[in-house]
């Protein structure tokens, strides 16, 4: 018989805090920024965040949805991937880079 027990963590609905740990955060957010001790932490520049990469361990949450797309963008897509599989991935990832492209105009 298997004993082990698992514990799946869902993100969009995190178990409630505790009291103490209500209490906790409301403490560090009365703390003044000034009594924060960084000094162990470097500064990051420009350089950093322009060379800066999105972990590739990061699997975002999918959300299903139903979305009307012209068919000759969908035909694309199916003719573009191996035997029309994978099309919906494909429509993701260009979405994402076009987010991507627009966060970076915009900051």
């Amino acid at each position: 018989m298997n004993k082990n027990v698992r514990y799946k963590f869902d993100p969009t609905n995190p178990p409630p805090l505790t009291e103490a740990q209500k209490a906790e955060i409301a403490a560090l957010k009365a703390r003044p920024e000034d009594d924060i001790d960084t000094s162990d932490i470097p500064e990051l520049t420009e350089e950093f965040w322009r060379t800066a990469v999105r972990n590739p361990y990061f699997k975002p949450i999918k959300q299903q949805l139903t979305l009307r797309l012209d068919s000759d963008v969908v035909a694309w897509f199916k003719r573009h991937t191996p035997d029309g599989r994978g099309y919906q991935s494909a429509i993701n990832k260009a979405l994402r880079e076009y987010v991507t492209k627009q966060d970076r105009k915009a900051g």
